[in-house]
């Protein structure tokens, strides 16, 4: 990621009071960029769009599904850039609400999408999806770019179909200009700042900071695990190549090496050991609904076209996400531990030794 390039650039961000989308914000700003959001208000409290100092601009609070507020802030934005991470974002929330789930991450792209075509200097948007856009059989294999899209679940299914209408609109609207579209697709995100339900780390702070027992559903599943800052990067390096090469890859995975992927109750094994303490009670992964039981990425593309590696094992990810938490209940300011860890994610520096402490725990 350049600086120069950045700075001054103007940047719509939808979901920008989100865990990820309070990141890239704040990484954006730091680069030098002139970001504008397009999101719901925060929906938990607390929230790190908040505690980073930001305050909800009656501009900003939209709804995605809103196709005409939503094409008035395109409009007035005017952006060059645009990051689009506004979305419902989990898997059991899809199994309450189906039909606002496709209504947010199918309709909402396609509102979204839309409003563009009316912006003649526009050069890249990244859409984000997930990784569990892939029809997974549970193989055992890694998910490439070029494999069959499915999901299971409405959040997934939905997220499939936003990747369907993103290539849509790229061939329909926007191959005879000098516009790059691509969508990125990562998952299991950690890191400090994400107080949302149904997430392993933010349920086991929540758990263990209330000296509560976690239940835990899946403790086999496997995931990709990796730190926020590792997709977001991949995300804003992605926007640099579209910018100059808008024929570049349609779609790029980001996820850490194989070795890293890992699960949920080995993740959580090291988690507790950098909390400090916590109780846990296994599940036999047959509560609840259907979630993938394995879920592994190739990012060779992004390796090979962006540049992209992982910067932080599984680990230092657990490590600095546990100290993150901990350091805010003692008081730290949010924005501090953010800017810090983006700091050290620039420059490659460790919280913990890159010792084999995570593969003893597993």
């Amino acid at each position: 990621m350049k600086q120069e390039f950045w700075s001054g650039k103007r940047v719509l961000l939808t979901g920008h009071t989100g865990f990820k989308g309070s990141w890239l914000k704040l990484w954006l700003e730091e680069l030098g960029a002139e970001v504008h959001g397009l999101a719901l208000a925060p929906r938990t409290d607390p929230a790190l769009h908040s505690l980073l100092g930001n305050g909800l601009e009656g501009e900003d609070i939209i709804d995605i599904r809103d196709r005409i507020a939503v094409t008035n802030r395109v409009v007035s934005v005017k952006p060059d850039i645009v990051f689009h991470l506004a979305a419902q974002a989990l898997v059991r929330a899809s199994y309450r609400d189906p039909v606002g789930t496709y209504e947010v991450n199918v309709s909402g792209t396609v509102n979204l999408l839309d409003a563009l075509r009316l912006l003649p200097d526009l050069k890249a948007v990244v859409v984000v999806t997930t990784d569990k856009v892939y029809h997974n059989p549970e193989s055992g294999l890694a998910f490439m770019e070029g494999d069959p899209l499915g999901g299971h679940d409405p959040y997934s299914a939905s997220k499939a179909a936003a990747e369907i209408v993103a290539a849509s609109y790229r061939t329909s609207f926007f191959s005879g200009r000098s516009v790059g579209i691509a969508t990125a697709r990562a998952g299991n995100v950690i890191g400090g700042g994400d107080w949302a339900e149904d997430r392993l780390i933010p349920d086991a702070v929540r758990a263990w900071t209330r000296g509560e027992v976690l239940q835990v559903r899946r403790p086999r599943a496997v995931r990709p695990w990796q730190h926020v800052l590792e997709p977001l990067g991949g995300y804003i390096d992605l926007a640099e190549r579209l910018s100059g090469a808008p024929g570049a890859a349609e779609s790029y995975n980001f996820g850490p090496d194989h070795a890293e992927s890992a699960s949920v109750g080995a993740v959580l094994k090291v988690a507790r050991k950098h909390f400090g303490s916590g109780e846990m009670a296994l599940g036999d992964g047959t509560d609840g609904p259907h979630e993938a039981g394995y879920l592994v990425l190739d990012s060779s593309r992004a390796k090979s076209d962006l540049g992209y590696h992982p910067r932080w094992g599984l680990s230092e990810t657990i490590a600095r996400t546990m100290q993150w938490y901990k350091a805010l209940e003692a008081g730290t300011d949010a924005r501090d531990l953010c800017l810090a860890d983006i700091r050290d994610f620039a420059t490659g520096a460790r919280a913990v030794a890159p010792a084999r402490m995570f593969a003893r725990a597993g």
